[in-house]
């Protein structure tokens, strides 16, 4: 039953996991989470609106319910970080049982406290390595929430995770949240193919139970005009486009040399030519570099026209920087060194005047924060470089600090996740009242409520739009304001976000009647989850029973959501529906971390994981990935083969520079593994980078007489799995050996240290050489034993036991 609280204020929500008082008692909230406490759900609900709550009732839900382990995931380490201070002061569990994994904490430590965790907070990319690496099993998590879920497409985490999951969980429910997941039915409904999800819930601001919460905010666009010393800038970068165009166009792959040509227009392009290097013909490799090149000026083009002219002078440094660089492009080469773009580098390095975006943005924050008595203002922008340098322009006139994303890149520091807290600390508290900040505030992140939020630029993505505009009007009305660049790209993105931001409202209130034929939309093999749950019970209309008992039926009315009445009232018998969950538990096939030996083992290299090759392997139930940071090699197969992947690019960029060549690397592997392997990746090995075939096979025969390793080739990435699946199988199944990361430097065990030794001898291995110590033993007894005692020890024949004592008794020749 709801509960009031103590000062006559608004109702709040009672349940035996929840603190007394805490959270306010929403109907639209504890709608959602009815449905989402039965089904695999897809939440959609506007920025500000608590879909953590959602979540966190849900949770609370199951763990009273069903048990187990809960997981949430989020896209950023703030994110994370924000969503596991809520569920410490929402929940009665103890802060220790609420665990963070980011990159930040060690994978030992990961295996450790996901085993005393109660609820787990975590990056995508942390449980994914977790997972691929047999460190975690999902078994036992009852409930797993993706927030901002319309990430959950292409390669990202998220898809192989909720693969994972529908696949191992005994008792499985997905919740995916997002304020925006996407621009059409088409992208929605892969949203829900990809992570299992199979009712969508959907609440707008136009809905009586929201509106209350809401408040209208008004978008302005403010129209700005550059100056002429500006648009000659870009003009004469304009001019270089055209010309390198004209080349493509020679090639027949550009059908115009505009220099304003579309991103889809530049993409076709580039599979052109992607078409002609893979038919071995050389004017691919030309097109190729002009093409990047074409690229980078594009740019900076868009820097100049939308950013500042600061932006700009940063870039052309970077570019000057790479193109003095050893294994420089020949397109970062070409371009800084092209007399037209040297010229436009002179005039953004004399440009002393002040943008007129850079104006207008110091204009609204002072009538916001001076004449209007505002507290706080958000200011967003693309670019890394504007957010510094616009921080550096506003502090002079207000308390102004920065907020970016947390990788590093020559000439743009970025912060740590420590320093992003504190910042956010701080605004949240009204220590300084002007943020600007990168996309990573965009995404969840719980910024206070603000007076202005400020787009230095359009935004080309309904997604990234609704994202910062549920930044302001929660509490009261806000106000947006995008500034926009007369005659630039600030126009087009202008009616791209229009279009698709009527695009997206459209699609959210069409998804609200949706929910009865979600099921009819979705593939066949969604509907009985054969691609996430083999053995789960599938009911003979072909609908999967839900968590909780029953099956997915649409949206129904409140009566029939049985997750209404639980967060209301603190004793509740409503949850016999899912008692019987145990009856289906012996029907799924779980993929739990298996026990050392019974499976192909493949030691992969942490770095590994940009491929796919790892997180494939890992989905085969007769192998198990292990994620080391190898000294030497990316994969080790067993204890004497180690293989080193490359693809086509890097192998020639390896031999032209770099920062360490493919014969050291392969050096280094041929002295810890006795059949080093080199796999060559891709197409077109004797067109790359202009560098002869010869020397790409002399490379070859070296790798393969002087170091004595084995140079494979494949054509992709499937093809190089396959091949290292063979490889083990082979390892550890037909000639019995087992893997051993002879090339870490770690500190082994004294019976290590003696299976080492004695395996060593004429490659004999580690099992035989467990038998030998075992029979006499001590190393020392092994070495001088006859061939007639060698033979008594298990596996041991006359012709292994020959070559052990011919290679322990011949005499050294140096």
């Amino acid at each position: 039953m709801a509960a009031t609280d103590e000062d006559g204020g608004q109702p709040t929500i009672d349940h035996p996991l929840l603190e007394p008082d805490f959270l306010e008692r929403r109907l639209y909230q504890l709608k959602l989470a009815g449905t989402a406490a039965n089904h695999h759900t897809l939440v959609c609900l506007p920025t500000g609106l608590g879909k953590t709550t959602v979540s966190l009732l849900v949770t609370a839900r199951r763990l009273e319910e069903v048990g187990g382990t809960a997981l949430m995931l989020a896209p950023t380490k703030p994110l994370v970080q924000q969503h596991a201070e809520f569920y410490r002061e929402a929940l009665q569990i103890p802060d220790d049982e609420i665990v963070v994994f980011t990159g930040d904490v060690s994978p030992d430590d990961r295996a450790a406290l996901w085993k005393e965790a109660t609820i787990v907070m975590a990056t995508p990319q942390v449980i994914e390595n977790d997972l691929v690496g047999s460190r975690i099993s999902l078994a036992d998590v009852t409930h797993i929430t993706f927030d901002e879920c319309h990430r959950a497409t292409g390669d990202y985490a998220y898809n192989y995770i909720a693969e994972r999951y529908h696949a191992d969980a005994n008792d499985p429910l997905v919740t995916g949240m997002s304020a925006s997941p996407g621009g059409d039915e088409e992208a929605i409904l892969e949203v829900c193919e990809n992570l299992g999800l199979q009712e969508v819930e959907v609440m707008t601001e136009e809905d009586a139970d929201v509106a209350e919460f809401t408040h209208d905010t008004d978008v302005e666009w403010e129209r700005i005009e550059l100056p002429e010393e500006v648009l000659e800038i870009r003009d004469a970068l304009n001019e270089v486009i055209t010309d390198r165009l004209e080349k493509l166009k020679e090639l027949g792959v550009a059908s115009s040399t505009q220099p304003d040509q579309s991103q889809k227009d530049l993409n076709r392009m580039r599979a052109e030519l992607q078409k002609l290097i893979n038919n071995d013909q050389s004017e691919g490799f030309e097109g190729m570099s002009v093409h990047a090149e074409v690229m980078k000026l594009r740019q900076a083009v868009t820097l100049v026209e939308t950013q500042s002219v600061e932006a700009l002078r940063r870039y052309f440094d970077r570019q000057r920087n790479q193109a003095r660089s050893s294994g420089a492009s020949k397109a970062s080469q070409r371009m800084v060194s092209d007399p037209r773009v040297r010229e436009a580098m002179r005039r953004a390095e004399s440009f002393d005047e002040l943008h007129p975006k850079y104006r207008k943005a110091r204009m609204l924050l002072a009538e916001t924060l001076g004449l209007e008595g505002g507290d706080r203002v958000i200011v967003f922008t693309e670019s890394r470089d504007t957010a510094e340098a616009l921080t550096e322009f506003l502090s002079e006139s207000f308390d102004a600090k920065r907020f970016v994303g947390q990788g590093d890149r020559e000439g743009s520091d970025g912060m740590t996740q420590k320093e992003q807290q504190e910042v956010l600390d701080a605004f949240r508290s009204g220590e300084f009242e002007v943020l600007v900040s990168t996309s990573v505030a965009e995404e969840g992140l719980d910024v206070p409520e603000v007076d202005l939020v400020l787009f230095y630029e359009p935004v080309p993505t309904a997604i990234r739009s609704i994202q910062r505009k549920g930044r302001t009007g929660r509490q009261s009305e806000g106000r947006v304001v995008v500034l926009l660049a007369e005659d630039t790209r600030d126009e087009a993105y202008f009616w791209i976000s229009k279009r698709r931001e009527k695009e997206m409202e459209s699609e959210l209130r069409e998804l609200k009647g949706m929910a009865d034929d979600l099921e009819e939309e979705l593939d066949d093999a969604q509907q009985s989850l054969a691609a996430f749950e083999s053995g789960a019970k599938v009911d003979g209309d072909g609908r999967k029973p839900q968590p909780g008992g029953g099956t997915s039926s649409g949206n129904g009315g409140v009566g029939d959501r049985p997750g209404l009445q639980e967060f209301g009232e603190e004793n509740s018998d409503s949850n016999s529906d899912s008692d019987d969950s145990s009856d289906e538990d012996e029907n799924v096939e779980t993929h739990e971390p298996h026990a050392e030996g019974e499976n192909v083992e493949v030691v992969a290299d942490q770095r590994e994981m940009d491929a796919t090759i790892a997180r494939e392997l890992s989905r085969r139930e007769e192998y198990e990935v292990r994620l080391e940071t190898l000294e030497v090699g990316d994969y080790v197969l067993s204890d004497r083969v180690a293989v080193e992947r490359k693809s086509v690019a890097d192998f020639v960029d390896s031999l032209v520079g770099g920062d360490r060549s493919v014969f050291e690397q392969v050096g280094a592997m041929s002295r810890h593994y006795a059949r080093p392997i080199v796999v060559v990746e891709g197409e077109g090995l004797y067109e790359q980078r202009d560098v002869h075939p010869n020397a790409v096979r002399g490379a070859l025969s070296s790798l393969a007489v002087d170091f004595g390793a084995s140079v494979l080739r494949t054509e992709g990435e499937s093809d190089t799995t396959e091949l290292l699946a063979v490889i083990a199988g082979r390892e550890q199944e037909t000639v019995d050996r087992e893997v051993s990361v002879h090339g870490q430097k770690q500190a082994k065990t004294m019976t290590e240290q003696q299976e080492y030794v004695v395996s060593s001898i004429a490659e004999i291995g580690p099992v035989t050489a467990r038998a030998l110590l075992e029979e006499f033993g001590t190393v020392e007894a092994v070495m001088i034993a006859s061939e007639d005692e060698l033979m008594e020890a298990d596996g041991v024949g006359r012709v292994t036991a020959e070559r052990i004592r011919d290679v322990i008794g011949s005499e050294y020749t140096g």
